[in-house]
């Protein structure tokens, strides 16, 4: 197997031995991967630092025994700098990055359009474009929509009896109708309803008009709904939370 070159993003890093880490990327071309970033945690390291959670970076790889090994990185944006200023913005980047981690899989398989998601999402995090609870919110539902799972918000998940419907409820896979209300269902508002649509379908001009009422009430019915699919609560996701 010849070297290779990779667009992408470092979602997760841990050690290896005394002086290696081990360098997660979601990538353009072939989606996530691990590879070895040698001496790294060392101080004469020459591209340590280009290899931290939220660098955009173009990686050289060359084939390895168990891991491949990173042989250089180039850095092309740091969006963790700027994020480190500002506390809520960091954390709703840490649970973009998880959410990333959890949904792409190691299977050398290209992930365009979930790597340019994830490099908008951090830009517009980054640049303040928009409130970062509508941004995290915006991201978790397209990312969870390329993967599959989009929930339904224009009709019944079970009848799909056209909506409004009254009730959302997050193992039925979205709205539900009277007839068909689930225990543990919900009744948001429709506004609520309708800025998940807005975000689902990158409507910004109607997203960013919303009322604080509806950006918190869609950012707990995103958040429970996010982490059903997953199968597992998401450990960055409390920290959010706690800055509402």
């Amino acid at each position: 197997m010849n070297s290779y070159r990779v667009e992408g993003i470092v979602i997760r890093t841990h050690k290896l031995g005394e002086a290696d880490r081990i360098i997660t990327v979601l990538s353009r071309e072939r989606g996530k991967l691990r590879a070895v970033a040698k001496g790294v945690r060392r101080t004469r390291s020459k591209f340590g630092a280009r290899l931290e959670p939220f660098s955009r970076v173009e990686l050289f790889i060359a084939p390895g025994k168990n891991l491949d090994i990173i042989t250089q990185a180039e850095t092309l944006n740091v969006y963790g700098e700027a994020l480190a200023l500002d506390y809520s913005r960091w954390t709703i980047g840490q649970t973009i990055l998880e959410t990333a981690d959890r949904i792409a899989s190691e299977d050398s398989v290209p992930a365009e359009t979930q790597y340019l998601l994830l490099v908008g999402a951090l830009r517009a995090l980054t640049e303040k474009e928009h409130d970062g609870f509508l941004v995290l919110n915006a991201y978790l539902l397209r990312a969870l929509s390329m993967a599959g799972y989009s929930p339904v918000l224009t009709e019944c998940a079970i009848c799909g009896n056209p909506g409004p419907q009254p009730f959302f409820n997050v193992p039925s896979g979205g709205a539900l109708c009277t007839d068909h209300r689930q225990p543990g269902s919900v009744a948001p508002k429709l506004e609520t309803i309708e800025l998940m649509m807005a975000l689902l379908q990158g409507d910004w001009l109607a997203a960013d008009s919303a009322g604080e009422a509806q950006v918190r009430e869609a950012s707990g019915l995103v958040a429970a709904y996010t982490q059903w699919h997953l199968e597992r609560a998401l450990r960055s996701l409390p920290l959010v939370d706690r800055q509402q």
